[in-house]
């Protein structure tokens, strides 16, 4: 998920680009959670490795080739347990899947990708729900094409060509059709759908019209969109959400502002059909002495600042239904851990409306350690700067809204 930073803003230059698309990623998980993938390293060296995560106990399997993979590989878990591997050679996108095979890693080609302009970059898309295919964004100086690299009858195969750069990606259903891109056009950056079954583009996510506006997070059952723009703030980013197909305004709480911290979502508790504002976002937010993980409901004031495993892969973890937040970590005595973290539940009065406590106007404090393998977290006070009533922006209703929620 894209880092946004909230307080102070983020600026996305070339440097920036060129550090991501370099650095390994932490970890990456199934839609299901069932199994996540990632570079693990040996020394100076890297090579892939899959966590099993939806039996008794979490556990790893090294998947290494002949040679050790270069830090820039993209590694992504698929349904059945075999992992898609994204290498470059020689300017050229390769894709395979591997396997254990024994004592040995099996590799399966599945072919390649050569973008027709040379500057171009491609990457992996998040992965689908279902599990059976795999998805690339190849992002070009003027166009950006989109790939189906796995689970295709005949190799990787171009599905659909847009306009302008286009970053992020979040799939809006179960089914894999409809992917909602960041694209940039006339120097500002909209939301659009793109329907992967007949290739037609459509807006999806447009606040004002000279704002910078991104979808970051989309819960499939209750609608929720977590968004990221500078409609209420021109220049700086803020985080705000809304509902998909809804023509309520999108919101901008003031408790996701935490000073001199950047503040990511990176998932969405699932399960809470028709009621949005109930839903638990974890959020990860890093500032000048560490990271940790905080959790936010719309129906709430508050964020409740909860302590992060040891060795957490920061940015990575799943909901369940139930509300326990699981977070994937690896440290020398566990190498392949995942921590439980229950956030206090919603607090609901009489009303039957969720709400919670104000925040004391002070920062927010750093968590402490963590480092048991299935140990509660328990909360820290939330201390960011006292909120203010939010600031109401339309969101346009989403065309494709009805299929998306149906």
């Amino acid at each position: 998920m894209t880092v946004c930073a909230i307080e102070p803003s983020v600026r996305h230059d070339d440097a920036d680009e060129d550090e991501r698309w370099s650095r390994p990623a932490g970890c990456t998980l199934t839609a299901d959670g069932a199994y996540g993938a990632r570079l693990a390293s040996a020394g100076d060296s890297w090579f892939p490795e899959r966590w099993t995560l939806d039996g008794h106990e979490p556990y790893a399997v090294p998947l290494p080739r002949n040679q050790p993979e270069e830090p820039g590989t993209e590694v992504q878990p698929m349904g059945d347990g075999r992992v898609l591997i994204h290498r470059v050679v020689a300017g050229r996108h390769a894709f395979a899947l591997l396997y254990p095979t024994g004592p040995g890693t099996g590799e399966l080609p599945l072919g390649g990708v050569q973008c027709r302009d040379e500057t171009a970059r491609l990457r992996l898309l998040p992965p689908a729900p279902g599990g059976e295919r795999a998805y690339a964004l190849a992002v070009g100086p003027r166009t950006t094409s989109v790939w189906l690299v796995a689970g295709g009858a005949f190799g990787p195969e171009r599905l659909a060509e847009l306009p302008g750069r286009c970053s992020g990606g979040v799939w809006l259903d179960r089914t894999a059709r409809l992917l909602a891109l960041d694209q940039e056009a006339g120097g500002r950056v909209k939301t659009v759908v793109v329907d992967l079954e007949c290739g037609e583009v459509s807006p999806l996510l447009q606040i004002a019209a000279e704002s910078d506006d991104r979808l970051l997070l989309a819960d499939h059952d209750s609608g929720l969109l977590i968004v990221r723009s500078d409609a209420p703030s021109p220049g700086r980013a803020r985080l705000g959400w809304g509902v998909l197909g809804s023509t309520l305004p999108v919101r901008f709480p003031e408790c996701l502002r935490v000073r001199d911290c950047s503040v990511t979502p990176f998932a969405i508790q699932p399960g809470q059909v028709l009621t949005p504002e109930s839903c638990a976002v974890a959020l990860r937010v890093d500032g000048p002495r560490g990271s940790w993980v905080g959790v936010w409901r719309p129906a709430e004031r508050r964020v409740h600042h909860l302590r992060a495993p040891e060795g957490w892969l920061a940015g990575t973890g799943l909901w369940t239904p139930e509300g326990v937040l699981r977070l994937p970590y690896a440290t020398q005595a566990v190498p392949c851990g995942v921590a439980r973290v229950s956030p206090p539940p919603a607090a609901v009065p009489e009303s039957g409306v969720a709400t919670a406590p104000l925040p004391e106007p002070e920062s927010a404090a750093p968590p402490a350690e963590h480092s048991a393998q299935s140990a509660e977290a328990s909360a820290q006070p939330a201390e960011p700067p006292a909120p203010s009533a939010p600031r109401p922006v339309p969101l346009q209703e989403a065309p494709l809204g009805r299929l998306v929620t149906n």
